[in-house]
């Protein structure tokens, strides 16, 4: 290699690492928003006087905004190019954190919050996009989403104790200010990577028809789930909004098996790893946002922890997190997607076996939050590096924003769903009861109902996954012919060029592994979107008071 090629491979390899930075900071600020708002909450009431069934939507806005929209992002960033909406995105994520930190009214600080749901939706596809583009199928792109999931479980745990010192300390606005330096990280970040002005991925139109239905039959879902805490599942609202929404999905899969340029295209989920990879997540999701909400509760109403208390408990499970992702990058070679996905999703549902064993009025941080922490922890770690990898098997560079957002799709709808049934379930069992005992006992049947729904996710991976000797290898990808520079491409064919349109050339290549340790994407404890400081009342529907 000359001095010439040896320092283009290195200007590759250092814009290569500058988009990983951009993604994981991406990842970290979408995380960390969700969890640090959460605890903040009961001063932005006693501060803006927000009546209680107000305050939820501070919560609820950026979850609607963020669910509805995931779809049409990702389709976006395939249709405009990935440069475009992840400076959009950002830009929006940033002014409405600026927004929200200086608002003065109930309906300026949820405004706020709408916004950055529309931001979250066009970030968070995009930059899980730019790493299956960027890195290839195998250990690159393993350490890639080790650290990408890292980034959101550092989020959410850092949130959550961010949030009870940064409220404490300087006042409820601070949690959305926070977001602002970020913000100015990334977009610094994005510009030292190289992501440029490039041309669209391809050269289809905007399916209207297919996002207007998308959109708004997913905003309506979420909504519909949102209500049944507040209103029933048999009350007439929460049964019209989900009936709505069911309509409107109807036909927007009708839509989409007619329209030439589609959303989603249908033909997407015939791929076995890709139907796995979102079915596989939204049971993972409906498990694990609940079961975190309820240890929520449990730790603060039962074995009565403060915030900063709390928060400080659930950082071993952002250890585990690591461990697990280091375990899946190591291993998966061995093992194969198949196998590493039910290892870990039985793992994780063993570990949620133990919060529900161990959830009693007279449990201890050791045997009652630590050990069950740890156990699921580490099998949701070696989860998601497998589970990137069969979301983007087979999937062209062009529709790669699409399957991001179909992914992300699953993991919020499946964590409103599985939060709005499990409050029920709990609710259920506790009849009415305020006591520890009562309360125990309803947050441990969720506890077993989460574990079973891990369980199933485990076995949809061993049943619907192709053997070893039938998928695509994540470990070798087939050889790439040489490009003039010598290299070869990052991912394969008819991958590179996309790439040099959509980051320049510098990274279309991949020219050295990121050394940094290793961790996968997983929503932690940010995502289940729990009220601190808040109460359950003896209905065991959430409620904001403080």
């Amino acid at each position: 290699m000359t001095a010439r090629e040896g320092d283009v491979v290195n200007d590759q390899s250092r814009h290569t690492r500058w988009l990983l930075v951009v993604a994981l900071a991406v990842q970290f600020m979408v995380a960390l928003d969700v969890s640090v708002v959460n605890v903040a909450l009961p001063d932005m009431r006693g501060d803006l006087g927000f009546t209680p069934q107000g305050l939820l939507w501070v919560v609820n806005a950026y979850a609607l905004a963020f669910g509805g929209l995931l779809m049409l992002g990702g389709r976006l960033a395939d249709l405009l190019g990935s440069r475009r909406i992840l400076t959009a995105g950002l830009v929006l994520f940033g002014v409405a954190s600026l927004a929200g930190g200086l608002a003065r009214s109930p309906g300026g600080l949820i405004a706020a919050r709408a916004v950055q749901g529309i931001g979250a939706a066009a970030l968070a596809p995009v930059a899980f996009a730019l790493i299956a583009l960027a890195f290839p199928a195998g250990p690159a792109r393993s350490r890639a989403l080790g650290l990408w999931g890292m980034a959101g479980a550092a989020g959410g745990a850092v949130g959550v104790l961010a949030g009870g010192v940064l409220t404490d300390a300087a006042g409820w606005r601070a949690v959305m200010l926070v977001n602002v330096p970020i913000v100015g990280f990334a977009l610094a970040g994005a510009v030292r990577s190289g992501l440029r002005g490039e041309s669209p991925r391809t050269d289809g139109r905007l399916d209207v028809a297919g996002a207007l239905l998308a959109t708004v039959g997913t905003t309506l879902l979420v909504l519909g789930l949102v209500r049944t805490s507040t209103d029933g599942w048999g009350s007439a609202p929460t049964l019209g909004t989900l009936g709505a929404a069911v309509l409107l999905l109807a036909l927007f899969v009708a839509v989409e098996l007619r329209a030439r340029t589609p959303l989603l295209r249908p033909g997407l989920l015939k791929g076995r790893p890709v139907l796995t990879a979102n079915l596989f997540c939204l049971l993972l999701s409906s498990g694990q946002f609940a079961a975190f909400y309820f240890v929520s509760l449990y730790m603060q109403q039962v074995l009565d922890y403060g915030p900063t208390a709390a928060g400080v408990a659930f950082l071993p499970f952002t250890a585990g997190v690591l461990t697990g992702s280091v375990v899946a990058t190591r291993t998966v070679a061995a093992l194969g997607t198949r196998r590493l996905l039910a290892l870990g999703g039985f793992l994780a549902a063993l570990g949620l076996a133990g919060f529900a064993a161990t959830a009693r009025a007279d449990g201890g941080f050791l045997y009652s939050i630590l050990g069950p922490s740890l156990v699921c922890s580490l099998g949701i770690g070696m989860c998601f590096v497998p589970l990137g990898t069969a979301a983007t098997t087979d999937v062209t560079p062009e529709e790669t924003g699409m399957a991001s957002g179909l992914l992300n799709s699953a993991r919020q709808v499946g964590g409103s769903l599985g939060l709005a049934v499990l409050v029920t379930v709990a609710a259920r069992v506790t009849g009415g009861g305020d006591r520890p005992a009562d309360l125990a006992a309803g947050y441990a049947a969720a506890f077993w109902v989460c574990a079973g729904l891990l369980a199933v996710a485990a076995l949809v991976a061993l049943v619907l996954l192709p053997g070893r000797g039938r998928t695509a290898p994540e470990t070798a990808p087939a050889p790439a012919p040489e490009t003039a520079s010598g290299t070869a491409p990052a991912t394969g064919p008819g991958t590179a060029s996309a790439i040099a349109r959509e980051t320049g050339p510098e990274i279309a290549q991949e020219t050295a592994p990121v050394a940094v340790p290793d961790s996968v994407p997983v929503a932690g404890p940010e995502d289940s979107q729990k009220n601190s400081r808040g109460a359950v009342d003896p209905a065991g529907s959430r409620s904001t008071q403080g």
